[in-house]
């Protein structure tokens, strides 16, 4: 049995506490690799080679950090195909959803090249009597991420491009469900010239989690991951004085409008709401057709679509979605669908029984279509982050723009429509941190910012774009003034510019 360990200082590690977590071949069901669970004194370990190492990096100019990122860039490219097949075995998805994942990593370290230009800092002169003013960004030290099992290429290179060209070392906790992508980065990293002990990979659970939410020497932490945990890591992190940033759970709706382009509108919705089986924190998981007469025709077009969904394992490349990560989230997600039922929502398409031949023990999943779905339901209240669209049926525009605005969670919103006062209107007054005009999936670039509002996010700061920058550096600003040879004696009172 394959067994994977930690990366740090350079080179990878075995593991020394004796644990083990499954990873598992989702298409089969069976465990095909154990990857160590990091203990306490490991964690401490990784966050020492880190701060050993992280005062050369910081003091490697910025021209040089985004050298290492461009070679970077270049050795991922080469190993793009196996990256992506890598990502499919332990997470499944199909492999054009796993070079997704992967694509939309690479775009962030894109933005990380551009470090010498971000670094700049502002220079005024003559500020005052023979006094200069100027302000220079410099790196917070060692910095950590834990990321999810969703995105295992993509939100490591969110979290650790801009960290590492910004001066800091980096130590990076990755799901245990699928840890082999985030290893490998690490090496390739190494690769193309970044100082062994810049980049630390430990893999573990909770144990892991709390040393680094506590060891004084890790400075800021970022997450991705449920809401509950996203709240216990901000609180726990700044209550042990750490600058940190934690993106949770999400419930993204999509309304249509009676004017929207219906086909277009049923495209977006099969694949933002399924896609990935629909294990995406910005998955369309609940669509708002805007009258009786939009409802009727919406469903009318999306019912025979989910019935027709081709589902596969990760490795056909035709297949609109493959298996589940793993057997518990599958079952959660067909819990949610039974309580969907009993609360009195309509299935229209019921995926619970779907078995695809060859894979019967695989952790596969048909496309779910409820209708008739309320606000107080709990397939509403809750992101499912499975293969489940609720429809919610909005009486009036005014409705529509309310149902987001007032759910907990506040990550993205979408609204189809061929009115362009519509979308103005909407883009303006929906509570939702991001928005897509006849757009499913509303990810930004990455020279923009990516986050969420309400319980969808914790912190002051996104991922990726100028925030990151923001984040993972500390503002110093310098006043100084060169004595021309004239005495002026002593102040006391706070200085001015008069």
């Amino acid at each position: 049995m394959r067994e994977i360990g930690h990366f740090v200082d350079g080179k990878r590690v075995s593991g020394a506490s004796g644990r083990f977590a499954d990873v598992f071949n989702p298409n089969t069901g069976e465990v095909q690799a154990k990857v160590a669970l990091a203990k306490h004194s490991e964690v401490e370990h990784a966050i020492a080679v880190a701060e050993r190492a992280q005062p050369a990096w910081a003091a490697t100019n910025p021209q040089r950090r985004a050298r290492v990122m461009f070679k970077f860039l270049d050795l991922v490219q080469k190993e793009f195909d196996e990256l992506a097949r890598l990502l499919s075995s332990e997470h499944g998805k199909t492999f054009p959803d796993a070079k997704g994942d992967i694509q939309r990593g690479i775009e962030v370290v894109e933005f990380a090249c551009g470090i010498p230009n971000l670094l700049k800092g502002e220079f005024s002169e003559g500020a005052g009597p023979g006094i200069d003013l100027f302000s220079i960004r410099q790196p917070l030290g060692v910095v950590a991420g834990i990321t999810p099992f969703n995105f295992p290429a993509m939100i490591p290179m969110w979290k650790f491009a801009p960290a590492l060209a910004c001066g800091n070392a980096y130590i990076l906790k990755p799901s245990e469900r699928d840890p082999s992508v985030p290893m490998r980065l690490a090496e390739l990293l190494v690769e193309a010239g970044l100082p062994a002990g810049v980049l630390n990979v430990v893999n573990g659970d909770k144990e892991a989690v709390d040393t680094l939410l506590t060891d004084p020497r890790i400075k800021a932490i970022g997450f991705v991951g449920s809401t509950p945990i996203a709240e216990y890591i901000y609180t726990t992190g700044c209550a042990n004085g750490k600058r940190v940033q934690c993106f949770g759970g999400a419930k993204n709706h999509m309304i249509v409008m009676p004017d929207a382009d219906m086909d277009q509108a049923v495209d977006a919705l099969i694949g933002a709401g399924y896609g990935s089986a629909g294990e995406r924190c910005m998955a369309v998981s609940v669509a708002v057709p805007v009258g009786v007469k939009t409802a009727d025709k919406l469903l009318e077009k999306l019912v025979p679509r989910v019935e027709n969904l081709r589902i596969g394992p990760s490795t056909d490349a035709q297949a609109d979605y493959g298996p589940m990560v793993t057997r518990a989230l599958l079952d959660k997600v067909k819990d949610y669908v039974d309580s969907g039922i009993k609360e009195g929502a309509k299935l229209l398409v019921d995926g619970r029984g779907f078995k695809l031949q060859g894979y019967e023990n695989g952790n596969f999943m048909g496309g779910c279509l409820f209708d008739h779905v309320t606000p107080d339901m709990r397939i509403y209240k809750e992101e499912i982050f499975g293969p489940v669209l609720s429809v919610v049926r909005a009486k009036d525009y005014e409705e529509a723009v309310r149902l987001p605005s007032e759910h907990e969670y506040g990550n993205g919103v979408a609204i189809f429509t061929r009115d362009g006062d519509t979308a103005r209107d909407f883009t303006s007054r929906v509570q939702v941190g991001m928005v897509g005009v006849n757009f499913a999936i509303p990810v930004p670039l990455a020279y923009y910012t990516f986050g969420g509002w309400k319980r969808s996010g914790f912190g002051d700061l996104n991922q990726h774009g100028p925030d990151a920058i923001r984040f993972y550096t500390k503002t110093k600003t310098v006043t100084a003034r060169w004595p021309s040879g004239t005495k002026e004696g002593a102040e006391f009172v706070i200085p001015t510019m008069k």
